[in-house]
């Protein structure tokens, strides 16, 4: 009988979109999940903002939430990796 083995994860970078031409960085306000959750693409993943504007990001990708690389309260550049998204795994028979 075959055994079921699971593929290794692709890693997925999550980076800071740009949210209008003007923005060139914007502040992370909060996380709105956790490392470990669970997270489908297009589903809010943190709130940001800019002088002018606050925003939730949704996640490009869906997955375990493997890594935050930025705390609330920092200013990042757009195009700067924000969290890594742990893909899911396929099964092969």
């Amino acid at each position: 009988m075959p055994v079921a083995a699971a593929t290794p994860s692709p890693l997925y970078q999550v980076t800071m979109p740009t949210l209008a031409a003007d923005v060139v960085e914007v502040r992370v306000t909060r996380w709105l999940k956790q490392v470990g959750d669970r997270i489908e693409s297009g589903e809010p993943l943190l709130e940001v903002s800019t002088d002018k504007i606050n925003v939730e990001v949704p996640a490009d990708a869906s997955g375990r939430l493997y890594e935050i690389r930025t705390s609330p309260g920092t200013t990042v550049p757009t195009g700067s990796i924000i969290a890594v998204i742990e893909q899911s795994t396929a099964v092969i028979p």
